[in-house]
């Protein structure tokens, strides 16, 4: 979910019985599915048949069908065609139950039961909760080095066990209330506990193996007996395109009728002519700026703030991202689960950012601002800063790193730098971005009362209070946090008239992303 450090935007997760508990159980709908519009509608029903052609980047001859080292979109869409996860994210980032039919906690959120639905393998043979088991414990292999390993980190899965066929038994280390984000994961697919090799990979997904050639394409065939419905496709081939001009020249020429990953400007030179589609999926990314609030300037509450109020985020978003996005208030998440929707939208007020900054004793304050061609608009967003923070008096030199490496060079280096994030649930973000010992906290915001509100939250079966507790948290992110977060951008995709049935809610890497069990051609 999170384009930071995988590098993945750049190349292409008690037994119920009182109302608490209620709020904690998942329900037994198999969850989302596009959303129709008039173009669907006026199609009529979906119709059966045929093969897709969905042009992606790809990873070169290297490339494998073992779902667990999904790193890619490519990869999480070839993933999501072949296999399942126990849940996945809607479109809000809640968890929505999947090979899970449901899940339920004890009393002390230590331990949840996971029910799974009836489904099977492309061999016929039933998933169980041995497979389960066996999935989570390759991913968590300490040899490994699957991207899945952290998502699983809260689990004991040497105490955890299979209760009977369908019924796994997960002990955590800890109360961990929003542990169904764990079975959303990236990469946290269930495979045969058989599976040794996926040269011809088993899954229980909408669609079964017919060939793959790594770094060109993998063609799979649809699955009769999928569990949530056979797919309305006969067959559907992931075609590699790196470039995107490949992928676009191959959709406006017949070779393809779906085409990932749009940059904004070649979404406006073709949207509205007739020749393709244009589909963008809101909320997808998040843009902004990261403070490192542990050193100087930045570690006065006042810089952080008055760098808040210099930005002008319409400008921002019409300059980085020709407009295809919202713009941001300094919290992540916008639109998702928890999201502190009630607090009042920042803007632009260089007169108050001057006086804050005359006020730490920093006025005309001079600061290197990190950036890379590492993601869409971040060269652009820092060019546009520097002349925003110019008008408050802030001298501000652009340095411009090497994208191979940006993401773990800002890590640790640097004061300030441009900052890009993949969607994921706010709990997610949290926890490995804003806590004292997470491992990706760029802005090295480390406060033990910040850490006690999170445990707090974990520790808390009713909903309503713990969304209380996470609205506490992103109050005081948005008063004094390091993220500097100026808008959240379309993801966008483009697809062939013919094409129906493509979500345009989802976000990418959500349940309904390449979804292409529910596309058919009209």
């Amino acid at each position: 979910m999170n384009d930071q450090p995988s590098g993945l935007a750049r190349r292409g997760f008690i037994i119920a019985g009182s109302a608490t508990a209620m709020a904690l159980t998942a329900g037994c709908g198999s969850g989302g599915s596009a959303e129709p519009d008039a173009k669907n509608a006026a199609a009529g029903p979906a119709k059966q048949g045929g093969r897709l052609r969905a042009a992606f980047a790809g990873g070169g001859a290297n490339e494998t069908l073992d779902p667990h080292q999904a790193n890619l979109f490519v990869d999480a869409a070839r993933a999501k065609a072949l296999f399942d996860k126990l849940a996945d994210f809607g479109a809000d980032l809640a968890p929505v139950a999947r090979l899970a039919e449901r899940w339920e906690p004890n009393e002390a959120l230590d331990t949840w039961r996971i029910t799974l639905r009836e489904a099977a393998f492309h061999n016929g043979e039933p998933v169980t909760a041995e497979d389960v088991l066996h999935s989570y414990a390759r991913i968590a292999d300490p040899k490994g080095t699957f991207r899945a390993k952290a998502s699983l980190e809260p689990i004991d899965l040497a105490a955890s066990r299979a209760v009977d066929a369908t019924t796994v038994e997960f002990k955590l280390k800890r109360p961990y209330a929003e542990f169904p984000n764990v079975l959303a994961a990236f990469g946290a697919y269930i495979v045969p506990k058989d599976a040794t090799s996926f040269d011809e990979p088993v899954g229980s997904g909408p669609f079964s193996f017919v060939s793959f050639k790594p770094g060109s394409s993998l063609v799979v065939k649809r699955n009769d007996a999928y569990w949530e419905g056979a797919p309305h496709l006969d067959e559907l081939e992931f075609v590699v395109a790196t470039e995107e001009s490949a992928r676009v020249s191959a959709l406006l020429g017949g070779q393809v009728e779906y085409a990932h990953e749009l940059n904004p400007a070649t979404a406006r030179a073709h949207e509205g002519k007739g020749k393709i589609d244009v589909v963008r999926l809101p909320g997808s990314a998040m843009q902004g700026f990261v403070m490192k609030t542990d050193r100087a300037p930045f570690d006065d509450k006042r810089v952080r703030q008055a760098f808040f109020l210099i930005a002008d985020r319409k400008e921002l978003l019409d300059g980085a991202l020709s407009g295809a996005g919202e713009v941001g208030n300094d919290l992540f998440g916008k639109g998702y689960q928890y999201y502190a929707s009630g607090l009042p939208q920042r803007t632009q007020d260089l007169e108050k950012a001057r006086a804050l900054l005359a006020e730490a004793g920093v006025a005309g304050l001079k600061v290197t601002l990190d950036t890379a061609p590492a993601a869409t608009g971040l060269i652009e967003a820092a060019g546009i800063f520097k002349e925003q923070a110019a008008k408050a008096g802030v001298t501000v030199e652009v340095k411009v790193g090497n994208k191979d490496t940006y993401w773990k060079d800002i890590l640790n280096s640097g004061t300030f730098a441009s900052y890009r994030s993949g969607a994921m649930p706010i709990e997610s973000h949290i926890s490995q971005r804003l806590l004292t010992g997470s491992t990706t906290n760029a802005t090295k915001w480390q406060h033990k009362d910040f850490d006690d509100l999170y445990q707090q939250a974990q520790s808390t079966r009713d909903a309503t209070q713990r969304a209380a507790l996470y609205e506490r948290m992103q109050r005081r992110l948005h008063d004094e946090g390091g993220f500097l977060i100026w808008g959240f951008a379309d993801w966008i995709v483009a697809t062939a008239p013919k094409v129906r049935g493509v979500s345009k809610e989802a976000p990418a890497n959500t349940l309904d992303w390449a979804r292409f069990d529910k596309i058919w051609l009209a």
